[in-house]
Parts: C-alpha cells; sequence; structure tokens
C-alpha cells in the first residue's frame, strides 16, 4: 500500500509538470532599417534575412539573368534595324592579269596611245549609299524594334515580379517549418510526459495496461508528425537554394519587413488594368502590329537611294580617276495582289494583338479579385483556428485536471492532447496561407515590388508604416501556436 501511494506521488508530480508550458523562444528580429548581415557560412549553414534573399535572388537569379539579356539581344536589334537608314562607305578593289594587252593610238587629238586593256590590270573604288526614301517602312521597323526593347523591359518586370513571389513564398515557409518543427517537438514532451503519467499510473495500480499503449501511440504519432514538419522544410529549402542559386544549408530568421496597408480592391484593379507587365506587354504587341500594318501599306511607295562614288583604275579608258553621284528609282506598278495579302495579314494580326490585350485585363482584373478573395478566406480561416486553438488550450487544461484527479479517462486525454496539436499545426499553416495569400494580392496588382520594399524600382504604391505586418504579425500567431 506504502508503495502505491509512492507511485501514485510521482505521477501526480508528472502531471503538473505536464500542466507547466516552458517559454517560448523566438531569434532576434532585425528592427526595419537595420538589416542583419550574413553571417559566414560556418560548417556549410548560410544565415539569411529576408531583405537579403529577395536582394540576392535579384542578382544572381538564372531566370532574371536570362530576362536581363533578351532586354540586351532587344537593344542589340534595336541598333541593327538604325543601320539600315544610315549612310554605308564601301571600299572595293580588283587585281586582275589578262592575256592580251590592247591599246589605241591617236584618239582624240591625244599625243600618246591611251591602254584600253593592260595586261596586268588594277583598280579600286570607293561608294558611299544613302536610303532616301523606301515607304518609311525603315522607319516604321525602327520604331518596331524600341517598341521591342520595352517589350523585353516588361518581360523582365514581369520575371522579376515572379521571382519575388517564388523566393518569398520559399523564405516564409522553410521560417513556418521552423515554427513547424518547434511545435512538433513540443508535441513530443507533452505525449513524452504524458506516457510517464500513465505508465506511474499502471504501476501503481490505477489503470490498466491500455493507457500505457494508448499513450505510446501519441508518442508515435508525435514523432511521425515530427518527421513530415522536417521533410517538408527540407522542400521548402531545396526550392529557395535553387532561386538563389546556393549550394549551402539555410538559416532564416523571421522577416523583419512588414507590408503596407492594401488598398481596396477598385483602386488594385486599376493598377493592374493599367501596370501590369503582362497587360503592358500585349499594349506594345498591339502598337507593333498597327506598325506592321503601316510598314506592309509602304511596299505600294517608290523606293529611292542616292548613291556617291569616286574611281581609280590603271586603265586611261574613259578615264584613269573620276568621282559620281546617282539616284536610284525603284517604283512599284504591278506586284499581283502581293502587297495586298502582305496588308491582309497584318491586318488580322492587329486584330488578334487587339483581343489579347483584352483578354490580358480581363486576366489581371480577374486574377486581383480571386486573390482578394483568397486573402479574405485564408484571414477567416487563420481567426477561427486562432479560436480553436484557445478552446483547444482549455480542453486540455481542463482534461488533464480532471484526469489527475481520476475522473476523465486515458482515452480523454489522449483526444484532447490530439485535438490540441492538431489546432497548433492549424494555425501555423494557416498563417503560412494567409502571409503568401497576401504575396499574391500584391503580385496579382503588380506592386509586390513596393510592397516587399524592393529598391531601385518606380513605386506607385509607396509603403506606408503599419503596426501590423509580416514581421508582428507572423510571430504573434506562431508564437501563439507553439504555446
Amino acid at each position: 500500500m506504502k508503495n502505491g501511494l509512492i507511485l501514485f506521488c510521482a505521477a501526480l508530480t508528472a502531471s503538473a509538470a505536464l500542466a507547466q508550458t516552458p517559454p517560448v523562444t523566438t531569434p532576434p528580429v532585425p528592427q526595419a532599417g537595420n538589416e542583419i548581415a550574413p553571417a559566414p557560412a560556418t560548417a556549410g549553414v548560410t544565415r539569411l534575412t529576408f531583405e537579403e534573399a529577395l536582394n540576392r535572388a535579384m542578382s544572381v537569379n538564372n531566370t532574371v539573368e536570362r530576362a536581363q539579356a533578351d532586354v540586351g539581344a532587344a537593344e542589340a536589334n534595336r541598333k541593327f534595324l538604325l543601320s539600315n537608314v544610315l549612310p554605308r562607305v564601301n571600299a572595293t578593289g580588283n587585281l586582275q592579269r589578262n592575256s592580251e594587252s590592247v591599246t589605241l593610238n591617236g584618239f582624240g587629238g591625244t599625243s600618246g596611245p591611251i591602254q584600253l586593256l593592260p595586261a596586268s590590270d588594277w583598280n579600286y573604288r570607293i561608294v558611299l549609299s544613302q536610303p532616301v526614301f523606301a515607304g518609311l517602312r525603315e522607319q516604321r521597323a525602327y520604331s518596331q524594334a524600341r517598341i521591342g526593347v520595352g517589350n523585353a523591359r516588361e518581360a523582365l518586370l514581369g520575371t522579376q515580379d515572379a521571382v519575388l513571389l517564388r523566393v518569398a513564398s520559399n523564405y516564409l515557409a522553410v521560417v513556418n517549418a521552423d515554427a513547424r518543427i518547434d511545435i512538433e517537438h513540443r508535441n513530443i514532451d507533452i505525449a513524452e510526459q504524458q506516457r510517464k503519467q500513465a505508465q506511474a499510473f499502471y504501476e501503481a495500480g490505477e489503470t490498466t495496461r491500455v493507457d500505457v499503449l494508448r499513450a505510446e501511440t501519441a508518442l508515435k504519432a508525435s514523432q511521425r508528425a515530427l518527421a513530415v514538419a522536417q521533410q517538408a522544410r527540407e522542400d521548402a529549402v531545396s526550392r529557395l537554394r535553387a532561386d538563389l542559386d546556393l549550394n549551402t544549408n539555410l538559416d532564416t530568421v523571421a522577416p523583419a519587413h512588414a507590408f503596407p496597408p492594401l488598398p481596396d480592391e477598385t483602386t488594385l484593379v486599376a493598377r493592374a488594368e493599367a501596370e501590369r507587365p503582362d497587360v503592358a506587354l500585349a499594349a506594345n504587341n498591339l502598337r507593333i502590329a498597327h506598325l506592321e500594318v503601316q510598314k506592309q501599306k509602304g511596299f505600294w511607295l517608290p523606293v529611292v537611294t542616292f548613291e556617291a562614288g569616286y574611281l581609280n583604275q590603271k586603265s586611261a579608258f574613259p578615264a584613269p580617276k573620276y568621282g559620281y553621284g546617282v539616284l536610284h528609282f525603284t517604283v512599284p506598278i504591278w506586284q499581283s495582289g502581293e502587297v495586298e495579302a502582305r496588308v491582309a495579314g497584318a491586318k488580322e494580326r492587329e486584330l488578334q494583338a487587339t483581343l489579347d490585350l483584352d483578354t490580358a485585363r480581363t486576366n489581371a482584373r480577374e486574377d486581383v479579385r480571386t486573390a482578394t478573395a483568397d486573402l479574405r478566406s485564408a484571414e477567416t480561416t487563420l481567426q477561427l483556428g486562432k479560436e480553436q486553438l484557445a478552446a483547444a488550450e482549455a480542453e486540455y487544461a481542463q482534461v488533464s485536471d480532471l484526469y489527475r484527479a481520476q475522473e476523465a479517462t486515458s482515452l480523454d486525454v489522449a483526444s484532447s492532447e490530439a485535438t490540441l496539436a492538431d489546432a497548433r499545426r492549424a494555425v501555423a499553416e494557416d498563417t503560412l496561407n494567409r502571409d503568401v495569400a497576401e504575396l499574391r494580392v500584391w503580385y496579382a496588382a503588380g506592386a509586390i515590388k513596393p510592397a516587399l520594399g524592393v529598391h531601385g524600382v518606380a513605386q506607385a504604391f509607396q509603403p506606408a508604416p503599419a503596426q501590423t505586418g509580416m514581421s508582428a504579425s507572423h510571430e504573434t500567431e506562431l508564437g501563439a501556436a507553439q504555446e
């Protein structure tokens, strides 16, 4: 009887320890304007802040660099088309050995013979050619090339936006996975303490072996959840490494950046329709298509070219050296419907470009509305998750007290423990979903750069100081889930 009393007291002590939750420790968060310098890689680990990850992606990401190369290629094409309307100077020469030599004596009152065909002949010619008029086709082609440079830049902006969204989402996923791992460790601690308590009650003869087995089952379930959380972190780190061109393990910290307040949906839609890179690109394509129609019509107009040259030769006929200037005219009279077919095809492509622009604006508008609806849903789900977590914590505390008083069964404790663990996981997951949903709203509106505070980009929406943002809310909600 004395031994049973001792074991019962030990069980009460273990349950009291179970009810006490150790304090949550969070990594230091850099204040706005005070970025944490990346620590040197130690044992293959690179420490990155949120801002450093975004800036690195803009400078080393392969997709961004490829889009940047497209801008250079478009600029080179513009310079090539400009050269078509500028003067050209060419020099040509010949060295010739003939089988015969021909001279003409006494021609035109000359005193000596004139050599018409030297046995060894040479000549060179310097020619300047300048297009004068070609139906304005070169001018319109050059205008198309200039718009093409703008298209390449818009494509670069769109690529940067997509990469920023991906990097920010993956970075938040890594931070969230770290929080999930901490949650699972805490769940394991609770399950382990519950197993010890069940074992103590069993040894005291107060419960059956079934309670011990049930506690061990809950412990294994928590350990399996930890393995899943660790794998999720590795997946997120792998994606982040690929975007940042790194080959080391990554250590992240909770973001210190706060989102600016979201404008209303009407403002976001108006910005998306007017300034999103894909919409701007479609508008440029329509301008290019309109210029193509005008360029094809230019084939009905004459072509005028000016040419000037200087010739020096060994032969004295008709003169050993002389210069000349000439205007070349080409007037189209009948082309068997070729130009009409070209113009008709260009007009059809112009119609397609008009439809593409309308589609791009529609997609931009609906993307903003869908992203806004997803954000509202994510915020609602997160709020419900917090309320569920509060209820689960209260339920677990009450069931634990009842179990210590032998007024509840181990099945009740296991059920409340599982509910609490699921509620913690749900808050962590819903926090990530809410943050990513907000990122997608800014991305859909074409304003993810100013929202993330990426410098060197024209900002239509200036980030305003905000009390709530990715940093404070993310830490508070994940901290609540961990506690």
